[in-house]
């Protein structure tokens, strides 16, 4: 029983605490999907239009802090540093198990605990209105032969 408890104390200072689900950890910046209000992938940082969909959502959430990856340019890093400090939201910069793939996670707004949102995607959460197509011109012979 003792020889036990010594294995897992010793393999807790090899390898660190286990973590519970370390793959979703691991994805959403060191926290659980169920805590995300709005997520953005290395990508969608770059468009200007997100960057105000950010600032709407951190106006609804008061109480929520930032997760920003840290393999990200400096110039985009402190663009969303400098938003997160006007509005009075705390933020960490995360420099474990991240990557600097575009489809990879850039951003989050989280909280302390589960809020189970439905939709976390910027793009999805607030989708961009895109042009009416124009009605299709009728072409001489379709005016012709009524």
């Amino acid at each position: 029983m003792a020889s036990d408890e010594l294995k897992n104390h010793l393999d807790k200072g090899i390898y660190g605490t286990p973590l519970v689900n370390p793959e979703e950890q691991h994805k959403y910046l060191g926290t659980f999907r169920e805590r995300c209000y709005l997520s953005m992938t290395v990508a969608e940082m770059n468009e200007p239009t997100n960057k105000e969909k950010f600032l709407q959502e951190l106006e609804k959430r008061p109480e929520a802090f930032i997760l920003i990856n840290g393999t990200l340019p400096l110039e985009i890093q402190n663009q969303y540093i400098q938003l997160a400090t006007k509005n009075q939201t705390k933020f960490t910069v995360v420099n474990d198990h991240v990557s600097e793939d575009p489809q990879s996670i850039g951003l989050l707004i989280a909280a302390k605990e589960a809020v189970n949102e439905p939709v976390i995607d910027v793009e999805e959460k607030y989708p961009t209105k895109q042009k009416e197509e124009q009605p299709k011109k009728k072409s001489f012979w379709d005016r012709l032969f009524k």
